[in-house]
């Protein structure tokens, strides 16, 4: 027999016992005195959310809610906690965290607030924006926490629908272009986010010969100095105050000294990274409506743009996409291919960076069928963990597992695609998603230490 979603009765059977199996073993091994990180038992809750939150959703397991480790080390989570704790008791250094996924992370609302937790928590540590991109321009919604405008005409592209030989998208996968030969931004912060100032800007652009000068407001944004690295498509400008809005002007360049394939080139944004020299977290949300690994797989300057500030922390948050498909398309081998070399291209970047591996949400196929594909990404998810000694931030068991977005939908935390979630809902989903972060903070602290010194 099988069931509305094209999966045999005994296979449903089987995979409900062997989560029965994993769970039994992973109860035997939790401990608050264990020495090893797969066997660290953390309270249900931490502090960020309430008692009263737990009693108003019964059906949240408040208790699956950590980072589960699957070996007993972890050398790039270890090499994370130890740069994290001496930035915060230094109050230098600054450290860059990425969050990659799709239309969950476009909206930027539970990565803002998970910006917002990070760069908040510890006093003296503003950290800076990262990575922001003109959507609107491109014709998509813009992140509510921040806005460009323009008066100039645009052409967007976007990596799910658009892949045009004249582009190469990087780490967002997305782009922008007009052949205006003046062309305006304006840029400014929405909400609170303007406790992450700015006093130097990257602008990534079209490789090889510019054909614009960049310029800012002389009496706004006063520049220090300036220069592009036409190789890697950036230019960098750096200002003599720190900021919170700014007006950029790209000027076509017209003399002789410029070829005519160059100076018929319009100009094409693929992102601004917003910096300063404040000690603290830089955090880039990443994300594209429809996309999937197989959305950035592909993205030619992927690792070079994000060599260009190294990733210490990278939260993978892909596979809602990938797995909304009948579960005879499905396949869990070319799922488990794609994440694991997008991965290898994070640590290309990085060897030592800390991934954290994050289960989709349970969500309905065309809102009438079970969406079974989610179980067997965690399934992949565990056992790349394993091989590279990391942890699965399991939001799909936190939630109550397979059907379970009913039931948030029904208590208005999920919309009624039963895919993305309401406002309140992604807001207790940045909570949940810091206090598992927290949990891993005290399990790392409470962790004792190897020394090789001598004691009498």
């Amino acid at each position: 027999m099988f069931n509305l979603y094209g999966q045999s009765t005994t296979e449903s059977i089987k995979d409900t016992l062997s989560l029965q199996v994993h769970d039994s073993i992973q109860e035997t091994l939790l401990s608050r005195t264990s020495d090893s990180l797969n066997g660290y038992l953390n309270e249900p809750l931490f502090g960020i959310i309430d008692t009263s939150v737990q009693s108003q959703y019964p059906f949240i397991h408040f208790d699956r809610n950590h980072y589960q480790f699957y070996t007993k080390e972890s050398p790039q989570f270890e090499h994370l906690f130890f740069k994290l704790q001496q930035m915060v008791k230094t109050k230098k250094g600054k450290l860059n965290f990425y969050h990659i996924g799709g239309s969950h992370l476009q909206a930027d609302i539970y990565s803002n607030d998970m910006r917002q937790y990070l760069q908040r928590y510890w006093e003296g540590l503003p950290g800076e924006r990262g990575w922001v991109f003109p959507f609107k321009m491109a014709r998509t919604n813009n992140p509510w926490n921040y806005g460009f405008t323009s008066s100039n005409e645009w052409e967007g592209y976007r990596s799910v629908i658009h892949r045009p030989d004249s582009i190469e998208y990087g780490l967002l996968g997305v782009a922008i272009a007009s052949s205006d030969s003046l062309i305006n931004l304006s840029f400014n912060y929405k909400g609170a986010n303007e406790n992450s100032p700015i006093d130097h800007i990257r602008v990534y652009h079209n490789k090889g010969e510019f054909p614009y000068k960049i310029t800012y407001d002389s009496v706004k944004n006063p520049v220090i100095r300036q220069f592009t690295n036409e190789r890697l498509g950036i230019t960098e400008t750096y200002f003599k105050k720190a900021f919170t809005s700014f007006d950029v002007r790209f000027t076509k360049i017209g003399d002789s000294t410029v070829s005519d394939s160059v100076r018929n080139a319009p100009l094409q944004i693929y992102g601004f990274e917003l910096k300063n020299n404040e000690p603290g977290i830089a955090y880039t949300a990443i994300g594209v409506n429809g996309a999937g690994l197989y959305t950035y797989r592909d993205n030619e300057n992927f690792t070079e743009q994000l060599s260009q500030s190294p990733p210490d922390f990278f939260v993978f948050s892909v596979g809602t996409n990938d797995g909304n498909v009948p579960y005879d398309r499905f396949k869990p081998e070319e799922f488990e291919a794609n994440l694991e070399g997008l991965m290898k291209k994070v640590l290309r970047a990085n060897p030592n960076c800390a991934i954290l591996l994050t289960v989709p949400n349970d969500s309905y196929y065309r809102r009438r069928y079970l969406n079974k594909n989610i179980d067997r990404e965690r399934t992949v998810m565990m056992r790349l963990a394993k091989k590279y000694q990391i942890p699965v931030w399991d939001l799909y068991g936190v939630m109550g597992e397979l059907g379970s977005s009913k039931t948030w939908q029904l208590n208005k935390l999920m919309k009624s695609d039963l895919v993305h979630f309401t406002v309140d809902g992604y807001h207790l989903k940045g909570d949940l998603f810091f206090e598992a972060f927290l949990k891993w903070v005290e399990q790392m602290e409470n962790k004792p230490r190897t020394t090789i010194l001598k004691r009498n």
